[in-house]
């Protein structure tokens, strides 16, 4: 049963917020002080069914807006994220565990996705033929597609979700929002913020919950997109069910999943950047990335070097509440996601592998029951070992030695997911031939997490991404509009008598 005196996280449908109609709930944590800081209610498939209607309702209208009158929405929508800034990130803090300045970067980057949609009467100009033959003229649109929905990861409750939102709603779609329920209370100031800036009740909604409404929103015939960030597995499943929709309007979807993130480090290498790059990519956020890198390829006899230099930088790693300005990591999401670190760590151990820092068994002054793990550093990994193969998520960086380049390249193409690389160097030729044989979707040269502006498009190859579109910029105009040509001319150019042969040009 709740406590009276913690707060039940709620629903936001058709402008308001909405208590859950089903009996269900689950703790949120504040993984600093490992306390309960609020509870919130899972929606059953009734409550998404409600959300849904709401976001189909106004869905014709919204589509007839004019997208100049759209981006005023979200300009004000801008004005009010700069406003609330701080209050943001500290809701990221409380409820995720990283560090405010962390915090304040993510509601940063997420603010960029809403500038760049800000854009859309340009973003949705498309392109025109005169008189491509017998008084034709072609053109074409992209229209929305109606009720779109994005699923989005505990690591990042405001960052992500605005990948996803802003591009939808300013396209001409309604939006339902199912956050993860780890971190819920971001994405009901996101729906306050949007109910202030103007934009009509029903447009942006959020619904609480679990599989449970992930597979009600799935199965929703009205619903005709879905965007997913998180884990492989449910990357998989959600792509694979969204692609079981038949009939006339089959489901669009598109899923970001795992990554296991190498950074290249040559001997040519100014080592001390290099260092740098991998303690801020590695265990920034607790490792709690996709981007994070979790895996240093240190080429020839760089190596040693390397691991020299990155062992008591690790050991040195100020550990502690997210909120307190002086520390460099904060707490993992869960005790559950921390005994998976932590055995992740111990399979490490006993598979060979050498563990030249061990960060666990940390204790926080003050936050003993805190979810706190230190860094861990590990050298000599194959990658034979699971360490190597699957993604921890944590602050763990194995170390990985290879002869050359071109072992290295092998070592990354490889590996089953594709999402994010970098590569240390001072040469421009090596740089050049690694970032055009590197079969993964973001590349870094001297840069450790090359996550794309927001007028590029994020994603990953191989078992990184499903589906055929990258997140924002103009990859996600496309996502979410349908393309349509059109082509006309009037009566006075069209010559009489029916025409048996294939239209041609003339």
């Amino acid at each position: 049963m709740e406590s009276q005196s913690i707060p039940l996280i709620e629903h936001f449908i058709n402008g308001r917020k909405v208590a859950s109609s089903s009996s269900r709930s689950q703790e949120v944590f504040n993984p600093a002080t490992g306390e309960v800081s609020a509870y919130v209610g899972l929606a059953n498939e009734e409550q998404v069914h409600t959300a849904v209607a709401a976001a189909q309702a106004v869905a014709p209208a919204w589509a007839e807006t004019a997208p100049l009158k759209r981006a005023r929405v979200l300009f004000k929508f801008k004005e009010l994220m700069e406003k609330h800034h701080d209050a943001l990130a500290a809701a990221i803090t409380r409820e995720h565990g990283k560090v405010f300045s962390d915090a304040k970067g993510e509601v940063v980057r997420g603010l960029e996705i809403v500038e760049f949609a800000c854009a859309a009467p340009q973003l949705l100009k498309t392109q025109f033929s005169d008189n491509i033959g017998g008084g034709i003229d072609n053109w074409q649109l992209r229209q929305p597609l109606g009720v779109t929905v994005g699923i989005t990861p505990f690591n990042f409750p405001v960052m992500v979700p605005l990948w996803m939102a802003p591009m939808a709603i300013v396209t001409g779609n309604t939006f339902i929002l199912k956050p993860s329920e780890r971190d819920p209370s971001p994405s009901l100031m996101l729906a306050e913020l949007f109910n202030e800036a103007g934009l009509p009740d029903g447009v942006f909604n959020v619904v609480q919950g679990d599989k449970t409404a992930v597979d009600a929103l799935l199965q929703h015939p009205d619903v005709k997109a879905v965007s997913f960030v998180g884990s492989t597995p449910i990357a998989e499943y959600i792509y694979a069910e969204g692609s079981k929709r038949k009939g006339t309007y089959p489901m669009r979807v598109q899923a970001l999943g795992g990554a296991k993130n190498h950074l290249v480090v040559m001997p040519d290498a100014d080592l001390d950047q290099a260092v740098d790059a991998l303690v801020g990519a590695a265990y920034g956020s607790a490792g709690e990335r996709c981007m994070a890198i979790s895996v240093a390829v240190a080429v020839g006899n760089v190596a040693d070097r390397l691991v020299d230099a990155l062992a008591p930088r690790v050991k040195a790693l100020k550990v502690g509440n997210g909120m307190q300005a002086e520390n460099e990591m904060g707490p993992v999401v869960s005790s559950a996601h921390k005994a998976k670190i932590e055995a992740y760590i111990e399979e490490g151990v006993q598979a060979g592998a050498r563990l030249l820092v061990d960060g666990r068994g940390l204790r926080v002054p003050g936050h003993e029951k805190g979810f706190f793990l230190g860094g861990s550093l590990f050298d000599c990994v194959m990658p034979a070992m699971k360490i190597y193969r699957e993604e921890i998520f944590g602050p763990v960086l194995c170390v990985v030695r290879v002869d050359d380049l071109a072992q290295a390249v092998d070592l990354i193409n490889a590996h089953e997911y594709g999402n994010g690389v970098s590569l240390f160097t001072s040469d421009g030729h090596t740089a050049r031939e690694f970032s055009r044989q590197v079969q993964v979707g973001m590349v870094g040269i001297n840069v450790p997490i090359p996550v794309p502006m927001a007028w590029h498009s994020f994603g990953g190859w191989k078992r990184s991404l499903f589906g055929d579109t990258h997140a924002y910029g103009e990859e996600g105009v496309r996502f979410y509009t349908r393309y349509k040509s059109i082509m006309q001319r009037w009566p006075e150019s069209i010559a009489k008598g029916a025409e048996f042969t294939m239209p041609v040009a003339k």
